[in-house]
C-alpha cells in the first residue's frame, strides 16, 4: 500500500475542518478525534473527482519514491529460499543498492516498472480513498472502530483489483542484466508484454497470482497506517513541538507512522515478492531462513513508505484545499 490516509489540521485554516453535514458521497475528511472513535462530518467533494485527485497524489509521490521500490525489490529477491551464507550478495543495503543499480542499469534502471507502478498506485489508491468516502458517507465511520474496518475494508477491495498491476511491477523491477540478477527473470519485453505473456501461460487467474498475499498485507498496513498516523499527528500537534498546521507536524506523524506500516507490511512484501504461492512460500521462507527472512528489505521499505506518505498527504491536501476554494468561489 503505497497507502493514504485523512489529514487533520485545525478547522479555522483548512477544508478539513468539521462542518454539521452527514450527507456526502465523497468527503474531504476533519479527522477523527481518535482512531477508534468517531469521526467528525467532512466536507464534500465530487466523488469522481476525490477518486481522481487520491490516484493522482499517490502517482505523484510515486514518481519519487519508485527507485526505492526496486531497490526494495532486488534486496527481498536476493537469496530467495536459500539460507545465509550460501549465495552471492549483489545489494548489501538500500544505498549501496541504489549506486549499484545506477552504475549498472542507469538512471532508467532506477525507473523500472514506473509506468505499471503508477497504474497501480492509481487503481490501488483511487479505488481505495473512494471506497473509504463511500463508507463515510454511509456513517459507518461514525461508529468505534469503523474508521480502522473501513480502511482496511477499503484497502483490500483497492489490493484485489489492482493486483495484476502489483505482479507485473515486481517482475519488471526485479529484471536486470545478469552481473547483478537476483530472483527468477521473467524477461519480459515492457508493460503490456508482462500482460500478455502472462495471460497467455497462465490465464487470467494467473493476473491474480498473489493476490492471497496482496489482500491481507493492504489490509493490515491500511489499519496499522491509520492507526498510527491519527495518533502521531494529535500526540505530535498535543504537544506544541511544531505548529499544529506546519507541514513539520505531517512529516513527523508520517515517520512514526510508516515504521509501523513497515514493520506491518515487509513480511507480506517478500512473500509477494516470490514467484511462489503465499502460504507455501511463508512455510519455505521460515524453514530456510528464519523469521529474519520475513524482514529482508525492510530499510528500503521504510525509506519508500515515509517519503510516500508524506507526499501522497502533502498533494492530496492542497488539491483538496484547492478544489474546494474553487467551489466556494
Amino acid at each position: 500500500m503505497t497507502d493514504v490516509q485523512l489529514l487533520k489540521p485545525s478547522p479555522e485554516e483548512s477544508v478539513f475542518g468539521a462542518q454539521p453535514s452527514h450527507r456526502m458521497a465523497s468527503t474531504v475528511s476533519a479527522g477523527p478525534r481518535s482512531v477508534l472513535g468517531p469521526s467528525r462530518p467532512p466536507l464534500a467533494v465530487w466523488p469522481p473527482l476525490d477518486f481522481a485527485l487520491g490516484a493522482f497524489s499517490c502517482c505523484a509521490a510515486c514518481v519519487f519514491t519508485n527507485p526505492l521500490e526496486v531497490v526494495k525489490t532486488r534486496l527481498q529477491l536476493q537469496g530467495e529460499l536459500r539460507a545465509r551464507g550460501s549465495y552471492q550478495r549483489h545489494y548489501r543495503g538500500a544505498l549501496q543498492a541504489l549506486w549499484v543499480v545506477g552504475r549498472t542499469d542507469g538512471l532508467r534502471g532506477l525507473q523500472k516498472g514506473l509506468s505499471v507502478g503508477l497504474m497501480y498506485q492509481g487503481v490501488m489508491n483511487g479505488v481505495r480513498l473512494g471506497s473509504y468516502s463511500y463508507c463515510e458517507s454511509l456513517g459507518v465511520t461514525s461508529f468505534h472502530g469503523g474508521s480502522l474496518l473501513s480502511g482496511a475494508v477499503a484497502g483490500a477491495l483497492g489490493a484485489f483489483i489492482a493486483s495484476p498491476a502489483y505482479l507485473v511491477k515486481t517482475h519488471l523491477q526485479a529484471q536486470t542484466v545478469e552481473a547483478i540478477a537476483v530472483g527468477h527473470q521473467h524477461n519480459h519485453l515492457g508493460v503490456s508484454d508482462a500482460f500478455v505473456t502472462i495471460y497467455r501461460r497462465d490465464g487470467v487467474i494467473g493476473l491474480w497470482r498473489g493476490v492471497n498475499g496482496a489482500v491481507p498485507r493492504v489490509m493490515v498496513g491500511s489499519a496499522a497506517q491509520l492507526a498510527t498516523f491519527t495518533s502521531a499527528k494529535e500526540w505530535v500537534s498535543h504537544s506544541q513541538w511544531v505548529s499544529p498546521n506546519s507541514w513539520l507536524t505531517t512529516l513527523i506523524a508520517a515517520m512514526i507512522s510508516g515504521v509501523a506500516v513497515a514493520v506491518s507490511m515487509t513480511p507480506f512484501d517478500v512473500i509477494r515478492a516470490s514467484v511462489h504461492g503465499f502460504s507455501d512460500c511463508m512455510l519455505k521462507v521460515c524453514q530456510a531462513e528464519g523469521l529474519r527472512g520475513f524482514y529482508k528489505g525492510m530499510g528500503p521499505v521504510f525509506l519508500r513508505l515515509a517519503p510516500h506518505t508524506m507526499l501522497s498527504m502533502l498533494f492530496w491536501d492542497l488539491l483538496r484545499q484547492q478544489t474546494v476554494k474553487d467551489q466556494q468561489g
